[in-house]
Order: C-alpha cells, then sequence, then structure tokens
C-alpha cells in the first residue's frame, strides 16, 4: 500500500514520539520506519514500532510489536489508515495509536477509533499526553 510523504508536522510528531525513550525508563524500545513482517509476503512499516521487553535482533521485526503508531499526514486517506491499523491489530500488536498532528488529536484502534487525550499503557503506567506530544 503506497502512503503519501510525510509532512513538517508528521516528521517532527514521529521524532518527539521517538523520543519519549528516555522519558519513560529507557526499557520500551521505539523504532521509526521499522519493517515489520507480519505474513511471508505481506511487510508493514508504521511510523513507530514499540517493543517491549526487549529490543527487535533481527535486520527486520518478524514478530508483532508491543505498540504501533501511525502519524497522519495532510495527503493520507482514512480508509488506507484504518485498513493499516486494522491489519497490525488483527496481527497481533496489543496497542494500536492513531496520532493527528495537523488537528492535534489522538485515538486508539481497538476495532474503532475513539479519540482520546493521553496514549496510555496501563500495565507499565505510563502516559503520554495531547500536551506532552504536540506541545
Amino acid at each position: 500500500m503506497e502512503r503519501s510523504l510525510p509532512d513538517y508536522l508528521h516528521s517532527k510528531t514521529q521524532g518527539l514520539l521517538a523520543g519519549f525513550r528516555a522519558r519513560w525508563g529507557g526499557f520500551l524500545y521505539h523504532c521509526p520506519e521499522l519493517r515489520l513482517k507480519i505474513r511471508p509476503r505481506l511487510i508493514l512499516i508504521p511510523d513507530v514500532s514499540v517493543f517491549y521487553p526487549d529490543e527487535p535482533k533481527e535486520r527486520f521485526s518478524d514478530g508483532p510489536p508491543f505498540s504501533t503508531i501511525e502519524i497522519l499526514s495532510v495527503d493520507d486517506r482514512l480508509k488506507d489508515v484504518r485498513e493499516k491499523v486494522e491489519i497490525c491489530r488483527n496481527c497481533g500488536v496489543p496497542l494500536v495509536w492513531l496520532v493527528d498532528p495537523h488537528s492535534k488529536r489522538m485515538y486508539t484502534c481497538d476495532g474503532n477509533l475513539m479519540e482520546v487525550p493521553a496514549l496510555q499503557i496501563p500495565e507499565l503506567g505510563l502516559t503520554l499526553t495531547t500536551t506532552e506530544v504536540f506541545g
């Protein structure tokens, strides 16, 4: 599936999200643009993949990450993004998030998109608010 090229806000948000590893104690591994081998002929490239408790050891991750984060660009079609996040959920990614830097909104993707004020990992006691992500 071909996607539009990222714009400045997309790129800035991706960098900020990947930089939260130090804030979260360094035990989450954030990997921007890592290829995930979902099935033999299906490879996804989420904007940010988060691994826990171990970092990926291979060139391509062949198991699902702990979380994926998709960041919307102005030219993205919601239908295509929804399809990508549904594939992630169906392939065993426990936490799938969607971040829209243009409207400064964040969503969890658990069958439906639901707007949330913060991205949370309850079992680890971690929260990332819209203020932290978008400034």
